[in-house]
Parts: C-alpha cells; sequence; structure tokens
C-alpha cells in the first residue's frame, strides 16, 4: 500500500504537470538576449502556434521533473513516451530517484497507459504476487466520484481530469495571456532554429484563465487559492522554444514554493504521431478505487462485530 500510495501521488501529479497544468519556469542560462519582436508579433506568433500544436493532436514527449526534498523526499522523475489530446491518451514510460528514494520498495520504472479519462499503471512483478497476478492498478476518479453519489466530490474529481486533459496548445493559450510576454530571441535545441519566448502569470490571473477550474464554486476556487498561496507559490513564468513550423519544442519549468523548486524540462517532437493505446486486460487489472472500498468495508464490519462484543459484554 505504501508503493501504491507514493506511485499514485507521483503519477498523478506527473500526469498533471506533462499534460497541462499551467506550466512556469526561468532563463536558467542566465544569458541576456536580445529582444527583436514587438509584444504584438510574439502574440501573433504563439497565436500561430497554439492553432499549429492543436490541430497536430499528439507528440512524443521527455520530460524530466526534479523535486527538492523537503516534497515527499525529492528526487529526479523521467517520463517519456506519446501523448494525444482532444481526446486525451497517453502511453509513457515513468523512471528516476524520485520513486526510490520516497520509497526503496517502488519499482524503477512504470508504464503509464490513459485512455478514456481512466489511468492505468504497470506495478510489475511483485505486486503481481500480491495482486492475485494482477500487475496493472486502475484508477478511474470520475467513475468513482460518480458511484459515490456527492455531487461537489464529482465536480472536484471531473475538474481535475479537465486539468489533466489541457494539452500544449491550452499552455501556450495560457502564456498568450501573460501581460508581460516577450521574445528573448533565437536558439539552437537539438539542432533545430527556434525562437524563444517567456512570460509571468500570478496566481490570481492563472486561476482566472484556467478554464478547467471553473468547474468549482466560488467558494472551493477561493479556498485552492488560499492553499496555493498559503504554499507559498506566488506567480507561474513560462518558457518556450518554438520551431520554424510554428510547432513547440521545449518548454522549462520551474515553480517556486515555501518548500522549495519543482523544475520540468520537456521535449515535444513527432506530431502528429499514432497513440496507439492498448488497455490492459481485465484478467491482469485490479481497480484502485473498488479495493479501497472494500478495505474500507471490511474495517467497517470489524468496527461493527467490536461494538457487539462491547454491548454483550455491558448485557453480562
Amino acid at each position: 500500500m505504501t508503493v501504491v500510495r507514493r506511485t499514485v501521488g507521483a503519477a498523478a501529479v506527473t500526469a498533471l504537470l506533462c499534460t497541462g497544468a499551467v506550466a512556469c519556469g526561468n532563463d536558467k542560462d542566465g544569458q541576456a538576449e536580445s529582444v527583436s519582436q514587438s509584444h504584438a508579433q510574439a502574440t501573433r506568433a504563439l497565436t500561430a502556434a497554439y492553432q499549429k500544436t492543436a490541430e497536430a493532436k499528439s507528440a512524443k514527449v521527455e520530460m524530466t521533473m526534479k523535486t527538492p526534498a523537503s516534497l515527499g523526499g525529492g528526487g529526479t522523475m523521467k517520463m517519456s513516451g506519446t501523448m494525444g489530446w482532444d481526446p486525451t491518451v497517453m502511453d509513457m514510460t515513468m523512471s528516476g530517484s524520485a520513486f526510490t528514494a520516497a520509497d526503496p520498495d517502488a519499482p524503477e520504472s512504470i508504464r503509464m497507459v490513459w485512455q478514456d479519462n481512466a489511468m492505468y499503471m504497470d506495478m510489475g512483478a511483485k505486486a503481481a504476487k500480491e495482486m492475485d497476478g494482477k500487475r496493472w492498478m486502475k484508477m478511474d476518479l470520475g467513475a468513482a466520484a460518480k458511484a459515490s453519489g456527492d455531487e461537489k466530490l464529482t465536480r472536484q474529481m471531473t475538474g481535475s481530469l479537465d486539468s489533466m486533459n489541457q494539452d500544449p496548445a491550452e499552455q501556450i493559450a495560457v502564456l498568450l495571456d501573460s501581460p508581460n510576454l516577450k521574445h528573448l530571441g533565437p536558439a539552437e535545441i537539438d539542432g533545430a532554429q527556434t525562437q524563444h519566448y517567456k512570460g509571468k502569470l500570478t496566481v490570481d490571473e492563472m486561476m482566472a484563465k484556467n478554464d478547467s477550474l471553473k468547474v468549482l464554486s466560488k467558494t472551493e476556487r477561493d479556498q485552492m487559492l488560499k492553499n496555493v498561496k498559503k504554499a507559498g507559490i506566488k506567480d507561474y513564468d513560462t518558457e518556450l522554444w518554438v520551431n520554424e513550423d510554428d510547432l513547440p519544442v521545449r518548454m522549462d519549468v520551474t515553480m517556486d514554493s515555501s518548500q522549495g523548486a519543482v523544475d520540468m524540462s520537456m521535449r515535444y517532437s513527432d506530431y502528429g504521431a499514432a497513440v496507439a493505446v492498448d488497455v490492459p486486460p481485465a484478467g491482469q487489472t485490479f481497480d484502485l478505487m473498488e479495493m479501497l472500498k472494500k478495505i474500507g468495508g471490511a474495517m467497517g464490519d470489524l468496527g461493527s462485530d467490536s461494538d457487539a462484543g462491547l454491548d454483550s459484554d455491558s448485557a453480562v
């Protein structure tokens, strides 16, 4: 359960960051680059990039994310594979010290498949021995929330899925809303000629521009904003490199908080690549939500038996 808990957390955070919650970054090399495009020109260029990226619907992705020790032990996580958007589909492999640093028993790498708003994670041979030969864990948060009958929970879960469903095009759309968007000049990335852009949004501006948060009530949004600010997060900076075909090839991400900075670098290639996802067969899959429900029921039964025993003793 420890492995499952930490893996689910890492996978959910990675999926959220990789597929589109607001990305942020800073100029790591610190080089002063001449600005050759006006704000209006930069806006037009990124508008073209948004349109081309939205039309592509898929790409190959390589991501590296570094977290400080104050966040679950910290470490480095790598993620690579193919992802698609509209609709969201994904076949990625995650690996890195962030898994083993958090829990020595965690698998060294995990394959994650996403289709129809459900996430499947290959937990490895060790997990299969403990789960009657089933090595794939399934998480369908939306279905679980609806089954609960809790309207508030359903809105929160489906809102989280909407956030995960954001794609690189939507990240560019958020960047376009930055009041201080600027062009940092040309740059060569992996042999390709690109144009380098940067912008910043405050937490308030980010939440106002993030359509996926509209499923929440004003009270829920206010509480989320309060929690984000409590974590020491003040603003989000985004850096983006766009090639001559008006497609992003790299996005660097850094989010500063009171617990330290989370650094992420994503590289995109092969836009339009087919995403062939084979959902694991039911015989090799265990549903995390169903498992937790059974555990909860068993604990409830134990509690009832205990109460019954106390009643009997009292009667005696």
